[in-house]
């Protein structure tokens, strides 16, 4: 199982970014997939999750109706499309699964919300 983000980077208060993570080494399709974010100093915090087929998503209360999570079960990649951003939502954004009983996580990408 491999997880891979991207898209991460530097954007001012109020702008967006889509995140990427594509997964190989499972069927995607038949898996939810999570989106976790971890500030500096904190602990690694829920973010969304969406089911494996894409009709069902869950949001944490810090984003809900800021960000999107969506899948493309053909590309085998989850989305993440953050809009409105604000400083706080700066982190490392980690995608995961649990394929099997084993969970597995990305490398992380960097989202850094600043003036």
């Amino acid at each position: 199982v491999q997880l891979v983000e991207s898209g991460g980077g530097l954007v001012q208060p109020g702008g967006s970014l889509r995140l990427s993570c594509a997964a190989s080494g499972f069927s995607f399709s038949s898996y939810m997939l999570s989106w976790y974010r971890q500030a500096p100093g904190k602990e690694r915090d829920f973010v969304a999750r969406i089911s494996s087929g894409g009709g069902t998503t869950n949001y944490a209360d810090s984003v809900k109706g800021r960000f999107t999570i969506s899948r493309d079960n053909a590309k085998n990649t989850v989305y993440l499309q953050m809009n409105s951003l604000k400083p706080e939502d700066t982190a490392t954004y980690y995608c995961t699964t649990h394929v099997l009983k084993n969970e597995y996580w990305g490398q992380g990408t960097q989202v850094t919300v600043s003036s």
